[in-house]
């Protein structure tokens, strides 16, 4: 059972919304106020949330960073926007704050389960090995990334990453130097045909750039996609799947 949270002000969504999720394996819970919302998550696990635009005491893109510059437990929690804010300005800019995916309103009840299918699916955390067994160390020339632990190093330390940024960088430095196009990235991510909003991506990768700066881990082919530029050091151990 995966637990949900809605933060959403339509009180009348959370009870046929938390009937028809139960249908697959969803616990829903629902606030109205982002402030109850905080305080959830300061003393509950939550799986993922729900989250919509527009919300009283702070709309739900000034939410999302808060959660994404919290503690680091936040940092991790999948977020999904759904919000009647459905154009594309309004999409880039929960993306660029750290959602990991954007449904807009009205909505179909089928699509949500689907999408927080694979949003789940995706950002599913792997068993941390016991002290004695081998890492799964990827190394690069000024980065390093534990597969096992799902961390990412540069030389300044320890890098902040979403869900979403760190399968994306799983899936680009598994084939150093191969091209992904945009549409095979948001395949990949989503589990699911991409669709026009394939301006995701390059929003994906401009964030991952800035905190991996000043490394050059990743490289824009015009018209053609992205791809990773680090050279490998050493060879990866313990296998390369990241958990998947």
């Amino acid at each position: 059972m995966h637990r949900l949270l809605l933060i959403d002000d339509d009180e009348a969504l959370a009870a046929p919304l938390a009937s028809y999720l139960a249908r697959f394996d969803f616990e829903l819970s629902a606030v109205t106020r982002p402030s109850v919302a905080l305080a959830r998550l300061g003393e509950e696990r939550f799986d993922a949330l729900i989250l919509d635009g527009m919300l009283p005491e702070m709309d739900g893109f000034a939410f999302c960073k808060r959660v994404r510059g919290g503690p680091e437990p936040w940092r991790e929690i999948p977020i999904l926007m759904l919000t009647a804010r459905g154009d594309l300005t309004d999409r880039v800019v929960g993306l660029e704050l750290g959602a990991d995916d954007y449904l807009a309103k009205p909505f179909e009840p089928r699509e949500l389960a689907a999408r927080l299918q694979t949003i789940l699916r995706r950002t599913r955390l792997s068993p941390v090995p016991a002290a004695s067994a081998p890492l799964a160390l990827w190394r690069f020339e000024g980065l390093e990334i534990d597969t096992a632990r799902r961390q990412v190093t540069v030389a300044a330390g320890p890098v902040d990453l979403t869900s979403t940024e760190y399968e994306l960088l799983l899936m680009l430095a598994r084939e150093p130097g191969r091209v992904f196009s945009r549409d095979e990235i948001l395949n990949q991510l989503r589990g699911q045909e991409a669709d026009i909003f394939t301006r995701a991506v390059d929003i994906l990768v401009s964030r991952m750039r800035r905190k991996l700066e000043p490394l050059e881990a990743l490289k824009t082919l015009r018209n053609a996609g992205y791809c990773f530029a680090l050279p490998p050091v050493g060879g990866r151990q313990g296998g390369g799947e990241g958990g998947r």
